[in-house]
């Protein structure tokens, strides 16, 4: 009996033994996350990256998604969407400002306030997030109260500083990492990607960078309202020579490119339909102008076209503007090109083609001339003159004087 209970006993032990190293293994199995990497500008395409990764972090069950930022800020409606698939996240959202001098500023500090767990490398910063427009003029109170409403309830949500957020907002603070820290904006410090994860509760993990294909960094870095202005100006500039100099040419070809980067930004950017046709017409009316140099009057409605184009180019309603000096000299500097091109290559066509001497030429009476009538020779059509009586149509015809454009000839 004694017997039977020690192997009872021993094999009690055993059995203990085996699910302690099995509950350790599986303590110890490593968590799948995912890193996304938000830099520069906040943009319809990092927007897009930053949510279809969140996805992506769904879809593969990880554990977490890990947001590196370093961003000076960008676009609101693109922010709004970042914030909303990260709010919307049904895995953990960790947020690190690093490394040692990035930043989380304007719309990034709208981002940060929204992930489950926000950390800060030393030397980084955050804040600055009153809203301004794309050339950092000022918006007024109604964006502003809106914006500070927002940013107030994300700081609510994850148990933040809401009224540090809302001053963020609405007085452009600032705060380094050690101060935004010791009045819970953030987490913690975490010098590395590694520390910001064990701050987060993580102590084992691998993982699987989500890197932002090239094609679409280099379109992002390129999606600015001013460089898309300026795109289409010069993409339509480069039609305009192609029209007044027919053939293949580098500013053809220069323009169709620049004109195609600017509609794939206009299609990630708020146009709106008025300005488009603004721009159109004004470029349309400057064409009228080379035609008829005199008028003046469709010049100066190509420039006034151009101008009020590029001011109402993108939605009101959006923090997405063009410089105004660039836009004054870029309608400017256009329509002096293409007016000053224009004239030059109509001047060029009105101009007589250069006459080189038929005399000695062979050619074809196509009309009677009685004296005078029409004949062919090198497959043009001439004046011609006989220098020997009537000479019926389709008689051959020699050349023996060329005088201006008309030709005397003889049998």
């Amino acid at each position: 009996m004694r017997r039977c209970v020690r192997l009872v006993a021993a094999g009690a032990i055993v059995l203990c033994a085996a699910l302690g190293l099995s509950s350790s293994a599986l303590a110890k199995t490593p968590s799948e996350v995912v890193r996304l990497d938000l830099d520069g500008a906040v943009q319809p395409l990092s927007a897009s990256y930053v949510v279809n990764g969140i996805h992506d972090a769904e879809a593969r069950h990880a554990s977490a998604v890990l947001l590196r930022i370093n961003t000076p800020g960008g676009l609101e409606s693109s922010m709004r969407k970042i914030v909303g698939a990260i709010l919307d996240a049904k895995v953990l959202v960790v947020c690190w400002v690093g490394p040692s001098g990035a930043r989380a500023a304007s719309a990034g500090t709208f981002i940060l306030l929204a992930c489950n767990s926000a950390s800060m490398a030393p030397g980084t910063n955050v804040g600055a997030a009153h809203p301004v427009g794309v050339q950092g003029q000022v918006l007024d109170h109604k964006v502003t109260n809106d914006a500070a409403a927002f940013i107030r309830s994300i700081a609510q949500q994850r148990h933040r500083n809401a009224s540090w957020a809302a001053r963020a907002v609405e007085r452009s603070v600032s705060l380094s990492a050690d101060e935004a820290v010791r009045i819970h904006v953030v987490d913690g410090i975490a010098p590395s990607a590694s520390s910001a994860l064990r701050l987060a509760g993580l102590d084992s993990w691998t993982i699987h960078r989500d890197a932002i294909a090239f094609g679409r960094g280099l379109l992002g870095s390129l999606i600015d309202p001013n460089l898309a202005f300026v795109f289409f100006i010069i993409g339509i500039g480069g039609i305009l020579f192609e029209v007044f100099h027919p053939g293949i040419s580098i500013p053809a070809i220069v323009g169709v490119f620049a004109l195609i980067l600017a509609l794939v930004s206009f299609e990630l950017l708020p146009v709106t339909i008025a300005g488009i046709v603004l721009l159109v017409v004004g470029v349309a009316f400057l064409i009228v102008e080379a035609h008829h140099p005199a008028l003046h009057l469709p010049g100066a409605a190509g420039v006034l076209g151009l101008i009020l184009g590029g001011l109402f180019l993108y939605d009101a309603g959006s923090l997405v503007r063009v410089s105004r000096p660039l836009l004054v000299i870029v309608a400017l500097l256009d329509s002096a090109f293409i007016v000053v091109a224009a004239r030059a290559s109509l001047k060029t066509r009105r101009m007589p083609p250069p006459v080189t001497s038929v005399v000695g030429e062979e050619g074809v009476v196509t009309s009677d001339l009685d004296p005078i009538g029409t004949v062919r020779v090198r497959s043009e059509q001439w004046t011609a003159e006989s220098a020997e009586g009537k000479i019926e149509a389709g008689t051959k015809v020699h050349v023996v004087e060329h005088q201006g454009l008309k030709l005397r000839v003889t049998r």
